[in-house]
């Protein structure tokens, strides 16, 4: 019989509780919420630590029977870009290490993020306590994208180095994570296992598009295009919106962006949309792209079902679970060759992998899935074979609980599970 484990998965600026699409909030979010929820599914106990970011956050909040968030008071109570967030990690690191000190027996700590290593690092330090690390970005891959608009503090990438010579176990999400923690970091990669991002089939399954094109307003004999997420420079939507003009004439195509800051497209709150726009009327289709908004997980089924094909190009992308739900949906891919999409969608199989800002190669794509309906569908189909035999949370979870367990192997069982009053009183000042 497994043994039950007692997990503090951190994640210092991406709570569970978040709604994704924001600034700040997308895959990590969604990767803890679930990781969280399938663990304590299967039998274990998961503490999911994340900064108290409001007032207003009560300091435990129950996600599932087994799993529950707990705010950290480090900074101020109120919303801090990530950017900015490291001075506050000391403070972090110190209220964790007295929660653990007071109540909390862990078997292991599950760090999310270079700046929730940190407080690992001081957890394995002070209690010898082990620790797996994901990092869901990697600072010097973001240096080689970015250069300079990378808001990041410098010491970010000897951080990281410490943790990835330090952790028991450094979990890359994909081939091309594991090969640049290697080539950057000098990871060994015999302590280095990938266990990737997934998405929920429940969730995210195929929907008659013509319904959820009436839905969502849209014209049922247009091509539409999807792209859904984080509305941030890096995603390369502006390279999708060239593309769109670039097509042949005789397609009516029309792009769809989900995301943003608010639920109507806000250009002062997501000042991406602004310059998207621009993008849009200098290239001459600004009729033909569509801002709707963020919106809730559970409206994003029909935003990917009204899709003809789905497309994300970004510069770089650790992982990227967008694709896996437009699979998951049955819909063709379009993709950068980067990152975790080359190792989710295959090309010419699921989807199309092409360079990312090379507008023409896309359109070339794009034009392709519009002349040729028997072939888009025969991608989605495949696209929902390889989402559900591979990338649901289930699975994702059951490879992590594989690490978790090796790390754990020679350690003591758990002890009892403190309870909520005495889990506040240590979180509290």
């Amino acid at each position: 019989m497994k043994t039950a484990l007692r997990i503090a998965m951190i994640s210092e600026h991406a709570s569970p509780l978040a709604a994704a699409g924001g600034v700040d909030a997308g895959g990590q979010n969604i990767y803890v919420d679930h990781m969280a929820r399938c663990l304590a599914e299967a039998g274990h106990h998961v503490d999911v630590l994340t900064r108290r970011d409001s007032r207003d956050l009560a300091p435990v909040v129950d996600m599932r029977s087994g799993a529950r968030v707990i705010h950290i008071p480090a900074g101020p109570a109120r919303f801090v870009p990530k950017e900015q967030l490291l001075q506050h990690m000391a403070a972090f690191a110190r209220m964790t290490s007295g929660l653990v000190a007071r109540s909390v027996p862990y078997d292991l700590v599950h760090a999310n993020f270079f700046m929730s290593g940190i407080v690992a690092r001081r957890l394995k330090a002070e209690w010898a306590i082990p620790y797996a690390v994901t990092f869901h970005a990697l600072g010097l891959v973001r240096r080689e994208h970015q250069g300079d608009a990378d808001g990041f503090p410098a010491e970010r990438a000897a951080i990281e180095r410490s943790l990835v010579q330090g952790a028991d176990r450094v979990i890359a999400e994909c081939p091309q994570d594991q090969d640049d923690l290697v080539r950057l970091y000098g990871g060994d990669p015999a302590r280095m296992p990938i266990v990737p991002c997934g998405f929920d089939p429940a969730e995210f399954r195929p929907m008659n598009r013509l319904r959820a094109r009436a839905e969502l307003g849209l014209d049922p004999s247009e091509f539409i295009v999807l792209q859904l997420g984080r509305l941030v420079p890096r995603k390369g939507i502006d390279n999708v919106i060239l593309a769109l003009a670039q097509l042949p004439a005789h397609v009516r195509a029309r792009l769809v962006v989900v995301g943003g800051e608010t639920r109507e497209p806000d250009e002062a709150r997501t000042p991406e949309i602004a310059r998207l726009r621009r993008v849009a009327a200098d290239a001459g289709v600004g009729q033909r792209v569509l801002f709707i908004g963020q919106r809730r997980r559970a409206e994003l089924r029909r935003c990917y079902a009204a899709a003809d094909a789905f497309v994300t190009t970004p510069w770089y992308e650790p992982f990227g679970i967008t694709p896996l739900e437009a699979m998951g949906c049955g819909i063709p891919v379009v993709g950068s060759a980067v990152g975790g999409i080359q190792y989710t969608v295959t090309d010419g199989v699921t989807g199309f992998l092409v360079p990312p800002r090379d507008p023409a190669a896309l359109a070339m794509r794009l034009a392709e899935l519009h002349g040729n309906p028997a072939l888009a569908a025969a991608l989605g189909r495949a696209g929902i074979r390889r989402a559900r035999s591979m990338f649901t949370w289930k699975e994702v979870a059951r490879q992590l609980e594989c690490v978790f367990e090796d790390i754990c192997a020679d350690r003591r069982p758990a002890q009892a599970i403190p309870s909520a009053g005495a889990v506040m009183s240590a979180a509290t000042p």
